[in-house]
């Protein structure tokens, strides 16, 4: 990389459209390496990269990439490189001439070799002079992370990319985004995802409704939502039994039947709890026929982490 490392920082930055909050006074700072964007859908991902990105000015705060603000200020596309979600890309052309034409828009000394070189980075020699109404929907992912790459930028944003991947496309894409960051750029990702995220950031981003709900390492993310309380409804041959019997395990913070059958059990520790099911059935005589977590969403899971 030619240009070295680069940082963005958001500082109390806002984004509203009328009365709507589509960002809510949101402070990070983005350095060298992976860093995930995650939130459900809705949550303010897209908007909050198109300010990154300097498509839209914040309505308050500042953002601004190695201290210059993103909003008005093109020269920072030198600097960064952006793979929104939506698909524009020529179906006619080879993804070589795509890429070509990315250079020829930057003004490079040397276009064709600097589009040879970001097709190489993305593994897409063998297929680069095939038109790409031909691709695959990982083989357009990274021909169009490839144009975003060819003018050699320290920042790269991706919005959503691993959407509509096969697994082969979704790990290829990874280890691909993984050595930009290792090489020293800041790339950041958007993704509803978790797996996706705990795959590939060093660092997690956690939106919700607009407001930054955590940030830290995936280790972190992942036990504030382990360890937050959990729903279960659960069906048995003798669920009066079976809840007694419950109540008196630590996990359980209350069960409460349901006259229709079943009983609805909260539980302070996941892992916890499923483990010592099986248990307690074997032991009071009750058959188990049907476990389910009924407060597994996404949305459920952010929102715990907004008021925790």
């Amino acid at each position: 990389m030619s240009g070295g490392a680069s940082v963005v920082e958001l500082s109390g930055v806002s984004r509203w459209y009328g009365n709507v909050v589509a960002v809510n006074d949101v402070s990070m700072t983005l350095g060298p390496g992976v860093t995930g964007l995650l939130g459900p859908n809705g949550a303010g991902k897209s908007t909050l990269l198109h300010m990154i990105s300097g498509f839209l000015p914040p309505s308050r705060g500042t953002v601004t990439l190695d201290g210059t603000p993103t909003w008005r200020h093109p020269a920072i596309y030198r600097r960064l490189g952006l793979v929104p979600e939506r698909e524009a890309v020529h179906g006619f052309l080879s993804g070589y001439d795509f890429v070509l034409a990315s250079a020829r828009l930057h003004k490079l000394a040397d276009p064709a070799g600097a589009a040879r070189r970001a097709v190489a980075l993305v593994g897409m020699e063998e297929a680069q002079h095939r038109r790409i109404g031909t691709y695959s929907k990982g083989m357009r992912q990274r021909i169009r992370v490839a144009a975003a790459l060819v003018h050699d930028p320290a920042v790269l944003v991706l919005d959503e990319p691993f959407n509509g991947m096969d697994p082969r496309q979704r790990l290829h894409m990874m280890q691909v985004l993984q050595r930009l960051g290792d090489a020293g750029r800041t790339v950041l990702f958007s993704s509803h995802i978790l797996e996706e995220v705990a795959q590939l950031s060093g660092t997690v981003q956690v939106i919700v409704a607009g407001r930054l709900a955590a940030s830290g390492d995936y280790r972190t993310i992942r036990r504030l939502m382990t360890h937050r309380p959990h729903v279960f409804t659960i069906h048995s041959s003798d669920d009066r039994r079976l809840a007694v019997a419950l109540l008196a395990k630590e996990p359980v913070l209350g069960v409460e039947l349901d006259p229709a059958g079943g009983l609805t059990v909260r539980t302070s520790d996941y892992g916890t709890f499923t483990r010592a099911l099986p248990a307690v059935a074997l032991a009071e005589g009750v058959r188990v026929t049907r476990v389910l977590p009924t407060d597994e969403s996404l949305e459920s899971v952010f929102s715990y982490l907004v008021g925790s």
